[in-house]
């Protein structure tokens, strides 16, 4: 009997984390979109860092950020116990947030001159240069800001996996949280390290004597730049896919127009499965495209109108 109870034990225990490893998949899947953007956010805030330098910064955010996620495991499960109706809320205004996120970067060149964009890059060239400026100060006020940029994210991340998992037990709905605020972490700032030496191996190799390593290094200098923009523009389509994804299923209307356009393109001979896979994708990210658009624009006028109310004072 004790070795039947045992066997019963362990089959259970195999079962959960079977369950757990399901989870986590599905979770990891829904916060692509925050992934994306996190890495190319985080690989953004570290340039202009002295190349010496730049693997410590990436270790002080890597550890603000698992700080940030200790503090946002143990709130995302006291909102599932104690208040679980605010799980979908939540999960709208995260998505509204990617969108918002994703259509500021399509505006960004619209709303913001080439000049001052040019203007903001050499300042920070110069400040760099500058031997009066603090380097470790300034290195501090990258740090802060990579950890306040990380702290939306990963509060963006947790809910979403969160949503994923409300309809299961307290424990499991632990250990996916866990497991994803573990793997993102280290999954993120793993490969902003990698990111950031990637110009670093690329220089050091291109010096080499032998020739196949400098071939090697020349492509990697070359692919560096092209890697950032490459990440830029996948985050931003995964944003508003992911962003549309979780308002389009809230709305039970657009859920239904997108699955109907699926079921619809479904007959078409030969391409009908590859356009009912795609339908709902297209129409997720229209519907982030669209939520961002609206966010930004109700942005724009409450800023508006600060500035206006700040000049009549």
């Amino acid at each position: 009997m004790a070795g039947a109870s045992l066997f019963t034990l362990l089959d259970d225990i195999a079962t959960i984390l079977d369950d757990v490893a399901a989870m986590s998949k599905v979770a990891a899947k829904k916060t692509a979109g925050v992934l994306g953007d996190d890495l190319a956010l985080n690989a953004q805030q570290v340039t202009g860092v002295k190349a010496e330098r730049e693997l410590p910064v990436v270790w002080a955010v890597a550890k603000g950020s698992m700080v940030n996620k200790a503090i946002l495991v143990p709130a995302a499960l006291a909102i599932s116990v104690f208040l679980p109706w605010l799980i979908t809320p939540l999960l709208m205004i995260g998505g509204a947030f990617l969108c918002y996120e994703g259509f500021e970067k399509l505006a960004h060149k619209y709303l913001h001159s080439a000049q001052d964009d040019a203007a903001r890059k050499a300042e920070h060239k110069a400040a760099v240069a500058n031997p009066q400026v603090d380097i470790v100060q300034m290195e501090k006020d990258k740090i802060k800001g990579a950890v306040r940029t990380d702290f939306i994210l990963s509060a963006e991340i947790i809910v979403i996996s969160l949503g994923t998992v409300a309809g299961v037990a307290l424990s499991q709905q632990a250990a996916v949280l866990v497991t994803i605020a573990v793997a993102m972490t280290i999954g993120v700032y793993g490969l902003v390290a990698a990111i950031v030496k990637m110009d670093d191996a690329g220089l050091y190799l291109s010096q080499s004597n032998n020739g196949a390593a400098r071939g090697l290094g020349k492509g990697l200098l070359a692919t560096a730049p092209r890697l950032m923009k490459v990440l830029s523009v996948v985050g931003t389509a995964a944003m508003f896919m992911v962003g549309g994804g979780i308002i389009a299923h809230a709305i039970e209307a657009v859920h239904h127009f997108s699955q109907g356009v699926a079921a619809s393109l479904a007959d078409i001979p030969a391409v009908g499965p590859v356009l009912a896979f795609l339908a709902p994708i297209v129409v997720d990210a229209l519907v982030g495209v669209l939520v961002g658009a609206v966010v930004l624009a109700a942005v724009m006028l409450v800023q508006r109108l600060r500035g206006k109310k700040a000049a009549a004072h």
